[in-house]
Order: C-alpha cells, then sequence, then structure tokens
C-alpha cells in the first residue's frame, strides 16, 4: 500500500428484517422500484481521509479514482467442463469468458463419480478444477455432499450400512477439502427425496433415508458438517420452493436450541417450461426471509430455445435449437431475473448453471454461451449488470483534509490518487454489516 487511508463513516445497510414476509408487492412495485432497492441494500456510503506515506493529509482538489475489482455478492457459475473442450482456443475462450463474468466456481462432488476409497475416478480433471479457481482466487463450492439421486456403484445394499457411509463421506470430504473450498451444498434435493423420476437402480440411499427419517437425516448431516467445518457455509439445496420445502426440510433443519444448522438457503431456478413472473420470483425470496440466512439461487437457466416440450415426457439429450427470437428473449428474462432477485437484500447469490450451450444439462440451449463459444445476447445483457450498472466505477477530488466520500457497491476497491504514472494506489474492502 502506498498510502494511507483512514475510514471515518461507514453506512452498512444490508440487514434481515423480520416484517419482510409480509412485504408483497405490486409487479410494478417489484420491477419498478428495483433500482432504488439495489440502490439502498448493496450499496453504502463512503468516507475516507487519504494520507500520504508520512500521515498528511492530501490537499483538496488532488484526483482521486475508484474502481471496483471484485463483487462482494456472489455472481456464481459451475465450472464443470473447464479445460476439457479438446480445443485450447474453446478452452482458452470458455475460461476468459467465465472469469470476465463471475465471481464464485461450483464444482461437482457427486459420490456415484468417485471411486470407493474415496478420490475422485478422474483425479487429474478434479484437481485442475480447483487449481484453476486457486489461480484466479475465485472461491468454489462444492456440489453435494450428500443426495440420492444415484447410489455409488459398490455401495453396499443394506441402508443402514449405506448411510453410515454416506455420514462417513461427508466427514471424509471435508477434511480433505474444507480448507480449500468455503461453501459447500451439504444435502441436495431433501424435499422430494423419493420422487419416481430417480433414475433405475436400487436406491439404498433412497431406503436408507426412509429407515432413518427425513428430519434425522439432514440434521445428521448437518451436525457432522458443522462439527468437522464449522468454518465452512453450508447450505441446505432443492429445486422445490415451496412452502413444502420451507416447512418439512428449512423449519425442521435447526438444533436443539431451534437455531438454524445451514448457512444459506439454496433454490435452484432451472425455468426450461418457463420464465417466472416477477410476483413468484418476490415471494419465493419473501417466503425464506425469515429464516435470517440469506438465500442462493444455487442453479439458474433460461433458455435460447422453443418451449413448447413437456419435462416430463422429454428423453434425456433431447437438442433444441436456438434461434435469434429466442436468444432475445432469453437476455430479457436474465436481466428480470437478476435485477429483481439482486435487489431483494435477503439473497447472497446468484449462480448461473451451464455457461455454455456445449453438453448443458438436458440438452437444452442453456447456456449464456453458445456451442462454439459466441456469446448469445444475454451474456452481455448480464455482463452489463455485473460490470457496469452494478459496478463502482467513478472520479472524484479531495475535499479539504484530504476527506473524499462517495457511494459504492460492497465489494473490493482500488483507490488511485494522483494522476497516471505518479498516482498512488491501495486496495479497500467494503461490506455490509453482519447482523
Amino acid at each position: 500500500m502506498f498510502f494511507r487511508i483512514l475510514a471515518i463513516g461507514f453506512a452498512l445497510l444490508l440487514g434481515l428484517d423480520a416484517s419482510m414476509g409480509a412485504n408483497l408487492l405490486s409487479t410494478d412495485e417489484i420491477i419498478g422500484d428495483a433500482t432504488e432497492r439495489i440502490r439502498e441494500h448493496r450499496t453504502t456510503e463512503v468516507s475516507l481521509v487519504l494520507m500520504d506515506e508520512n500521515g498528511d493529509p492530501f490537499p483538496a482538489g488532488r484526483p482521486v479514482e475508484i474502481e471496483q475489482v471484485r463483487h462482494d455478492f456472489l455472481f456464481g457459475c459451475n465450472l464443470f467442463p473447464v479445460g476439457q473442450f479438446g480445443n485450447e482456443d474453446m478452452n482458452a475462450s470458455y475460461e476468459k469468458q467465465w472469469r470476465d463474468l463471475f465471481n464464485f466456481a461450483t464444482l461437482p462432488f457427486y459420490w456415484w463419480e468417485f471411486n470407493k476409497d474415496g478420490p475422485s475416478k478422474s483425479p487429474t480433471i478434479f484437481k485442475s478444477r480447483i487449481d484453476w479457481c486457486q489461480l484466479h482466487g475465485i472461491p468454489m463450492k462444492g456440489h453435494p455432499l450428500a443426495w440420492n439421486y444415484r447410489d455409488p456403484p459398490w455401495l453396499p445394499k443394506d441402508p443402514t450400512e449405506a448411510m453410515r457411509l454416506q455420514m462417513e463421506r461427508i466427514q471424509k470430504i471435508l477434511k480433505e477439502y474444507g480448507d480449500e473450498i468455503q461453501y459447500w451444498d451439504v444435502v441436495n434435493e431433501p424435499t422430494e427425496f423419493n420422487r419416481e423420476d430417480l433414475p433405475e437402480g436400487p436406491r439404498t440411499l433412497t431406503r436408507a433415508i426412509h429407515e432413518m427419517g427425513l428430519r434425522i437425516y439432514i440434521r445428521e448431516a448437518f451436525r457432522i458438517a458443522n462439527d468437522t467445518a464449522p468454518e465452512c457455509f453450508l447450505v441446505i439445496n432443492d429445486y422445490v420452493y415451496s412452502a413444502t420445502y420451507a416447512e418439512q426440510v428449512v423449519a425442521q433443519l435447526v438444533d436443539e436450541g431451534s437455531e438454524p444448522l445451514y448457512d444459506g438457503i439454496g433454490i435452484q431456478a432451472h425455468q426450461h417450461t418457463g420464465a417466472w413472473e416477477p410476483l413468484k420470483i418476490w415471494y419465493i425470496c419473501e417466503q425464506f426471509a425469515h429464516c435470517k440466512k440469506p438465500i442462493h439461487f444455487t442453479e439458474t437457466t433460461f433458455v435460447s430455445g422453443d418451449r413448447g416440450w413437456d419435462l416430463e415426457k422429454t428423453i434425456p439429450g433431447f437438442n433444441w435449437t436456438s434461434t435469434p427470437e429466442d436468444e432475445a428473449r432469453q437476455a430479457d428474462e436474465v436481466e428480470q431475473f437478476y435485477t429483481i432477485a439482486f435487489s431483494h437484500p435477503s439473497v447472497g447469490s446468484i449462480s448461473w448453471w451451464d455457461l455454455t450451450d456445449q453438453a448443458a444439462w438436458m440438452g437444452a440451449p442453456g447456456g449464456l454461451l453458445r456451442e462454439d463459444m459466441t456469446p448469445k445476447p444475454a451474456y452481455f445483457q448480464l455482463h452489463h449488470l455485473i460490470k457496469e450498472k452494478w459496478w463502482t466505477n467513478l472520479k472524484t477530488t479531495t475535499e479539504a483534509g484530504g476527506v473524499v466520500t462517495f457511494r459504492c457497491f460492497y465489494g473490493t476497491h482500488e483507490i488511485r490518487v494522483g494522476q497516471r504514472e505518479n498516482a498512488r494506489v491501495a486496495t479497500i474492502q467494503v461490506q455490509p454489516q453482519q447482523q
């Protein structure tokens, strides 16, 4: 740091209000007031005293530039295919466009992709994802520690033993990776754990949850995770966002003193069959705001192809054709969803699912990039929001006593005093007050 900063005032605005559950707005209010809500909940006024190396305040009128370098808010995306496109140009394009937009990565920890003794079946690829994130300073989330979607092929058929191994796995993974990976989806999709569309097979884990009971299962999983990695951020994650999820899972996931065992409430937002209306987005946020823990939209998708299909009857790998008209619609839907979600003070993260259409889930054109890695309009629209509209980049001058006052988004900022090669640079982090 080439000069000293004395903070003389931070207005820390981000907090969760218990009365927010009753804050049901009209569609016009949800959309029309979003900019003001973002200003209220995602920015703050900062006053600094800028001093030189000797501790003397800079004189009034000294040029100052404030430029954001990272958001405090987590704008994420899964990083599953990084380095795996078989083409150096495509790999480079994917990595650059990922870094230019996102600051938070979801990495796969599917149990059926691991060997019986623990290590991943593809150790080189597995490690390369972690190395890439560490190289670029990207915080990571492991997804997931417990999920009964598919049994590992080597799993014993006895439900009691299978559950013992499941809980042991949570502990093993967190002991091995908890220092590197801060965020974890601990239990995935528990609300309808016994649904009929699971892959064919023994379903031993499903029977194990039946025998243990859903409430005990999720509480034990989080108890082990908390005991093993108390510094990690633990998420419960589900595609169900109704009162059933709130009552049967989230409300049950508490300790003996009724304190939450989770740090974040994960809600999947795959919208293949149509974009959620503004009222629905807002209602989902309001429904979980009273929990006093941040909402993470963990898996977000809007498609740029024909949605006139039956999700339940479509076979896996069904291929949609992306069209210019649908790409334009996708961009509008992305803007609306991200704006409303970012404007709600209870939301702490929004993660896109598949950055590119290559190997996207359900074979749908759900990427922000086409298969050839060229950006769709939705990519440019989201980049405009995250890195321009919701990004601090301003010029001002010092007042008397070296004081500079400005409003900025929460995050990391570079402060430059002076001009060109003579500028002095320092970095500050502006964070919301923790409740």
